[in-house]
């Protein structure tokens, strides 16, 4: 893969026809709930394209609610009354796409701390359980609620319950927070234990209309 990846590619994705036929096709299983896993399209495009993408999906579903990752985070912070956020971006995001995942929550209200690529391999097999809770830990500042880490190919979710108990605050990973609001669309009663404080939390809220 690109040390880095571009902007373009990235907000190509996010555009019909290919993630609308894909989407199709998924709704033909009987499913209650469904992914799009790409947080960088989010940061590239914005929140507003959020919305619009869910909607524009959900006419090809039929009804069947989709989960945008970054927006799934946003309703988790909220849920967890989380307002300053330390966010950590994969190193394969550039400094500008991380300069606009800032933007992308600082436009859902909240204070972002911290923000920056992870200072690790830039290759998603290298990434080692231990150098990233190493990187998180020393960089998330004392004033810090909650971290997301983003990048739906960032092995993270091994982390988590390491990071939140020495941290003392919720840590979100875009897999992990899409996982969450897929469950509770799902209406499954599963119980989640060791990936994260979100799994004791459900939204007083309808996650199918977000």
């Amino acid at each position: 893969m690109d040390t880095t990846i571009a902007d373009d590619p990235v907000r190509a994705f996010a555009e019909p026809p290919l993630i609308d036929d894909a989407a199709e096709l998924l709704a033909s299983a009987p499913l209650h709930a469904i992914v799009y896993a790409f947080t960088s399209s989010s940061y590239v495009c914005g929140r507003a394209d959020d919305a619009l993408l869910k909607q524009r999906l959900e006419t090809r579903t039929r009804g069947i609610p989709v989960v945008i990752s970054s927006a799934a985070a946003v309703v988790a912070l909220k849920v967890l009354n989380a307002t300053k956020l330390a966010l950590v971006s994969p190193p394969w995001f550039s400094a500008e796409m991380d300069r606009q995942g800032a933007r992308y929550f600082q436009a859902c209200g909240f204070d972002v701390v911290h923000n920056g690529p992870a200072g690790l391999p830039s290759d998603q097999q290298a990434i080692q359980p231990g150098d990233l809770f190493e990187w998180v830990r020393t960089h998330t500042p004392k004033s810090t609620q909650a971290v997301f880490i983003g990048g739906n190919g960032f092995r993270a979710v091994g982390v988590v319950k390491a990071l939140e108990d020495i941290l003392g605050i919720p840590v979100l990973t875009a897999n992990q927070v899409s996982f969450w609001q897929a469950l509770l669309l799902s209406g499954s009663q599963v119980t989640i234990t060791n990936y994260g404080q979100i799994f004791n939390h459900r939204p007083p809220i309808d996650l199918s209309a977000k």
